[in-house]
C-alpha cells in the first residue's frame, strides 16, 4: 500500500506558521542571519515636503524601493500633501506593535479576528520651534490602546502583548536610548 503524504500549509492570523517556524530555526542554527542594516535616503523637495527611498533587503533580490512621502499639516507651514514625521513615527509604532502580536499569536494558535491599535501622542512646538530650551521638541508621552478581538481567553491576550510589547523593535527603539550618530558630508 503507497502512503501519499500531504505537505499541509497551517496559516494562522495570515501567517504561513511553517515559514514562521523554519525562520526561527534557520536563525537558531545560524544567528548571523538576524542582523539587518535597513537603509533609506531622504530628499527634501520643497517646504515641509520631503522623498523618503526605503532600499529592499539583499534576499528580495533587485527591486525598486518603497516611496515614502512626508508634509507638515497647513497649520504648521506645510501643504497637508502626507503625514508628518511624527504621525509616521506614531504608524511604525502601531505596525510594528500589530506585526509582532499576530506573529507570535500565530507562533501560539492564536486566531486573532481583529486587531485594532490607537494611538495618541502628545507634543509641544516650544520645544521644535527652538521657543524654550525647557521643553523636548519630541513627544512629551505616547498613550496607545490595543482592541483585540478572538475567541482565547483575555489572559492569553493579555500575555501575548505583555510578549509583543516585549520583542517589538520600534516598542524598543522608543522605551530604550539608541545612539544616533549624524554628520554632515
Amino acid at each position: 500500500m503507497e502512503t501519499i503524504q500531504e505537505d499541509f500549509i497551517k496559516v494562522v492570523n495570515g501567517v504561513d506558521v511553517k515559514k514562521l517556524q523554519a525562520t526561527i530555526d534557520a536563525i537558531n542554527d545560524d544567528p548571523d542571519l538576524a542582523s539587518f542594516t535597513f537603509h533609506t535616503v531622504t530628499e527634501w523637495i520643497d517646504g515641509a515636503q520631503n522623498k523618503t527611498l526605503v532600499e529592499r533587503q539583499a534576499s528580495e533580490g533587485d527591486r525598486e524601493p518603497f516611496i515614502l512621502r512626508s508634509d507638515e499639516p497647513e497649520v504648521l507651514m506645510g501643504s497637508g500633501t502626507a503625514p508628518n514625521s511624527i504621525a509616521t513615527l506614531m504608524q511604525a509604532l502601531a505596525s510594528c506593535l500589530s506585526v509582532s502580536m499576530v506573529y507570535h499569536a500565530a507562533a501560539r494558535d492564536i486566531q486573532i479576528d481583529k486587531l485594532t491599535i490607537h494611538i495618541d501622542g502628545d507634543i509641544d512646538l516650544h520645544g521644535f520651534l527652538g521657543l524654550s530650551s525647557e521643553v523636548r521638541p519630541g513627544f512629551q508621552d505616547i498613550r496607545v490602546t490595543v482592541d483585540v478581538q478572538s475567541q482565547a481567553p483575555r489572559e492569553d491576550i493579555e500575555d501575548l502583548l505583555r510578549y509583543a510589547q516585549r520583542v517589538s523593535p520600534v516598542v524598543d527603539s522608543l522605551r530604550n536610548r539608541i545612539p544616533v550618530e549624524i554628520s554632515l558630508e
